[in-house]
């Protein structure tokens, strides 16, 4: 039998902890003068994503487009706060990342490996060889083309609609002076809100983007919902 070689699982609750909820708490409660210190604090609390970022590399031994464009967008967060530029620098930078990103999956349309395939068509969560068996049967090639054209544009509207929020969440958020403790701690307010008011709706987004390409494979297709699925390690379809 075949050894397993699925790729590792992200845990998402220590994601969530050392990326979001430690650098909060940090910032938010470590920043005082008789506490870290405001460079301190802003340090530590950064070295928690960088060195999240840097196990998940070496434990997965992948390189990942997203994971490094957050280290960076880690790295830039820590440059601009110790040089105390304007918080508007800021602002630009959290609009920059996810605009960029949303660049990225539109003109990879334009490559021989689209972004849309590896995020949401892929072997992980769809059975991609009973598809595109199915796609020849019904010579419906044309029609999952341009559906996954289509599905790009919602998943690269997902990454605009988070720069947009981005921006304009960090531009309320975070007013007080770099290098400043109330910077920090609006810097860690900005970490805590991020989630539910950014990633939530570009989540439902992207969630809108793969309800559409699963309703189209099994219109193209003519299979059922769980006979696009991947199979379970172990088992046979026929």
């Amino acid at each position: 039998m075949p050894a397993n070689t699925a790729p590792q699982r992200e845990p998402l609750l220590l994601n969530l902890g050392l990326n979001i909820v430690a650098p909060s708490l940090v910032l938010t409660k470590l920043s005082a003068p008789d506490a870290l210190g405001p460079v301190a604090a802003l340090l530590v609390a950064l070295a928690f994503p960088l060195g999240y970022g840097a196990w998940d590399f070496f434990r997965r031994r992948k390189y990942n487009l997203f994971s490094m464009l957050g280290l960076a967008s880690v790295a830039l967060t820590g440059g601009i706060s110790l040089l105390h530029l304007p918080p508007a620098y800021l602002a630009v930078k959290e609009a920059a990342i996810p605009g960029l990103l949303g660049v990225v999956v539109l003109l990879s349309l334009k490559t021989r490996w689209p972004l849309v395939r590896s995020l949401l068509f892929n072997d992980a969560v769809l059975d991609t060889g009973r598809i595109e068996r199915a796609l020849a049967a019904r010579d419906a090639g044309a029609g999952f083309e341009l559906a996954m054209v289509r599905a790009t544009w919602l998943l690269a509207g997902s990454f605009f609609l988070s720069s947009v929020l981005n921006y304009l969440l960090a531009s309320a958020v975070v007013t007080a002076a770099a290098g400043s403790v109330e910077y920090n701690e609006q810097l860690g307010k900005l970490t805590a809100l991020s989630y539910p008011l950014i990633a939530l709706p570009a989540t439902i987004v992207t969630a809108a983007a793969l309800f559409y390409l699963f309703r189209r494979l099994t219109q193209l297709t003519g299979l059922g919902f769980e006979e696009l699925l991947h199979s379970p390690a172990g088992t046979e379809r026929s």
